[in-house]
């Protein structure tokens, strides 16, 4: 008992004078915080738009207990930082100042900073920064740099078009809601446009959308978030960022030229319709990262060529029913979040007991690949129509052994599973999952290079990206040229 006593004893003394080390405050002038950052980056914000909340740590590796007189900003309330230290924010009421706050030996206080911008009437980012002053009880003064560039934009709520339109400006636009087209008139975007879509919001098409990009200036369609998750990964490689295009019933005559949409839920939705009329015409474009579908049609007129459809959660590209023409398209289906991720391609002829007559599919000249050992699937009922054909194309699928099916299919390569066991991306010029990067353009040893036949048509005399085809095309939609297939892979 007694020996407890004793032990009981030393284990006050020690845990007091610990306590006592820790509560010893210093002013000495070499007893100093650490910071995690020197600098905390809000990356690009749009003017009138909060950024996302980062925070940064205050730590004490002194020795000794440090007070601090005040934390404050050097500008005070004039650039727009919203500051709390330790749970106090700066603010009118505190003279935008933290006071007497105490940081003991081994301790830390987590500082978050936020702003929104106000417009700087300038048609390019300007950065705003301030100070973030800590005044130690000693004298001394540390600091933290605030930086945070501000993008004045357009920012568009509540937006109907109701007559003929084209969208332009001078500044980016930013669309916080649905934008909606009127049945009977047309949207149109130019080249060189780039819509920036809030994560509510999304294109809905009752009438006709006509994006006229080029390959020196595509229209982009995306979501309105500039800054980054990861120092290696921007919000912009995300999926679900936006909700995507929707066409309704009765639209009809839409068409995508050179255009890149990205990061969407799904990307394009067709609702189902009559094929009397050409629902979506789809040309030298990119619809890559969805967190739906890439594009999902019903019973529609769709016709896509040198045209890109990558990585979805659901397929990347889906039709049922309808008349569907795909040439030279790369379908690749690398979505990394999910490994009960969807197809590259699927098509059929029924959703359910509904049935929806497959009157043409006709794919030429197309790529379709992924991760998994099948990527391409067809789900036809006997009794309804299905017509269907490919010709020239890589397919990472079995190849059917009834002879049947396999009259649906002329000149294919299936792509040997045993050659790519892990997917069918080592034959593109890369594939990054873990920053998110996917460069689908050709590698030299790609079973792709100079596979294709060659098409009169002169829509397809180019590729993509606007390079000229050679006499034996390759499949997909990038052509490689011949000074690369002699480059480095």
């Amino acid at each position: 008992m007694k020996k407890l006593s004793i032990l009981f004893l030393l284990t006050a003394v020690i845990m007091m004078a610990s306590c006592s080390d820790d509560d010893t405050f210093t002013t000495s002038k070499s007893n100093l915080l650490t910071f995690t950052a020197d600098t905390l980056r809000l990356d690009t914000t749009f003017s009138n738009v909060p950024t996302p909340t980062k925070d940064f740590w205050v730590y004490n590796h002194s020795g000794d207990g440090l007070r601090l007189t005040n934390v404050r900003l050097a500008q005070g309330n004039q650039t727009d930082f919203r500051v709390n230290v330790d749970g106090i924010e700066l603010n009118a009421a505190n003279g935008y100042q933290a006071s007497n706050l105490e940081v003991r030996n081994k301790d830390s206080i987590r500082v978050f900073v936020e702003m929104t911008s106000p417009r700087n009437n300038g048609t390019e980012p300007e950065e705003i920064t301030d100070y973030l002053i800590f005044t130690l009880e000693s004298g001394m003064q540390q600091k933290v740099c605030l930086s945070v560039f501000s993008w004045d934009a357009q920012l568009l709520k509540g937006l109907e078009i109701k007559e003929n339109t084209i969208l332009t400006g001078t500044r980016p636009i930013v669309l916080q809601d649905t934008l909606r087209v009127d049945a009977g008139v047309t949207l149109t975007l130019p080249a060189g446009t780039t819509l920036y879509f809030s994560d509510k919001a999304a294109i809905d098409v009752h009438g006709t959308l006509h994006c006229e990009g080029t390959a020196e200036q595509p229209v982009t369609l995306r979501g309105d978030r500039l800054d980054w998750m990861f120092d290696y990964l921007p919000y912009d490689r995300i999926s679900g960022q936006w909700q995507g295009i929707r066409f309704r019933k009765g639209s009809y005559g839409n068409i995508l030229t050179h255009t890149d949409l990205h990061s969407a839920y799904n990307g394009i939705v067709c609702d189902a319709d009559t094929t009397t009329s050409q629902k979506l015409i789809l040309a030298n474009s990119t619809v890559h990262n969805c967190q739906g579908y890439g594009l999902q049609a019903t019973n529609c007129a769709i016709d896509a060529y040198n045209t890109q459809f990558s990585n979805t959660l659901m397929d990347c590209a889906s039709f049922t029913g309808g008349k569907v023409t795909l040439t030279h398209c790369t379908l690749a289906q690398f979505y990394p979040f999910d490994s009960k991720r969807g197809a590259a391609l699927s098509f059929g002829n029924h959703i359910g007991q509904r049935e929806y007559p497959l009157q043409a599919f006709n794919v030429t000249n197309t790529l379709v690949t992924g991760y998994a050992d099948d990527q391409l699937m067809g789900d036809n009922g006997k009794e309804m129509t299905a017509n269907y054909q490919f010709d020239h194309c890589i397919l990472r699928t079995s190849k059917p052994k009834d002879e049947s099916l396999l009259a649906h299919f002329t000149d294919v390569t299936w792509e040997n599973t045993k050659d790519h066991p892990d997917g069918g991306d080592k034959q593109f010029a890369n594939v990054d999952a873990d920053k998110q990067y996917y460069d689908l353009h050709l590698g030299k040893k790609s079973p792709a290079v100079n596979t294709g036949t060659s098409l009169t048509d002169s829509r397809f005399a180019t590729d993509h990206d606007g390079k000229q085809r050679d006499a034996t095309p390759d499949i997909g939609c990038f052509e490689l040229a011949d000074e690369e297939q002699t480059g480095s892979e």
